[in-house]
Order: C-alpha cells, then structure tokens, then sequence
C-alpha cells in the first residue's frame, strides 16, 4: 500500500525535491513580466477599493518621528556596495544572443542610413528652392 502511495506521488510530481527545484526555478529571473499581480497586493488593493466604495473614513497615521540622520560609511565601503549592487543587477539582464544581436544592428543601420539620405534630400530641396525664389 505504500508503495502505491509513493508510486502516486511520483507519477503526480509533487516529490519533495521536486518542490526545492520549483521553488529555485520560481526565483530565477526569467525575463517575463508576471501574468497578474500577487494575492497579497491584489488584496490590498481590494481591501481599499472596498473602504472606498462603503465611505468609511481612511484612517491617518501618526507622524513620524524625525529620523536620525545616519552616519555615512567609509567611501571604500560605499564603492564596494555599490560596485556589488551593480554587478547583481547585471546578472538580472538578459542578454540577447548573437542573431538578435546581428538583427538589431542591422535594423539600427538600415533605419540610419534611411533617416540620412531623407534629410540630405529634404536640404537639398531647400536649398534649391530657397535659389529659385531669392537666386
């Protein structure tokens, strides 16, 4: 009978090395935005249309307290922080590929080439126009 219980959770995939290996998969970046917002702030949201549409009064926070004005870290550290933070944003890219890369390009070039000769001819028939009727 356990057998059959674990061939059954195997068959379903819900394993539990199979949920590590979700959940890692889940916190990879993968370049898509989400298909719809999170249940927590979809229930904010709600929870606030809600207030709004009974005209029940919002509630004000107290004020806060004057925040103590920190002290700055040494540069060195700053530097590194931010030399981290730079590199940790840089591994969220997502880089395209060599085709893509060739494609861009190629498209880049072609649209300049075509905006150059469209001015030049714009000039030029200014100039020719600008002769016949003052030249």
């Amino acid at each position: 009978m356990s057998d059959d219980r674990g061939k059954a959770e195997n068959s379903t995939g819900s394993s539990d090395a199979d949920d590590v290996a979700a959940s890692a998969a889940s916190s990879r970046p993968t370049g898509k935005r989400p298909g719809r917002r999170s249940s927590a702030a979809a229930d904010s949201s709600a929870a606030t249309t809600v207030a709004a549409t009974t005209g029940a009064s919002s509630v004000t926070a107290p004020p806060a307290k004057k925040a103590e004005k920190p002290r700055k870290e040494n540069i060195f550290k700053r530097l590194r922080r931010f030399l981290r933070e730079v590199i940790a944003e840089l591994r969220k890219v997502i880089w395209p590929n060599r085709k893509q890369m060739v494609t861009y390009t190629t498209v880049v070039l072609v649209f300049v080439a075509f905006m150059v000769a469209y001015i030049s001819g714009l000039d030029l028939a200014f100039i020719k126009g600008v002769t016949w009727l003052f030249g």
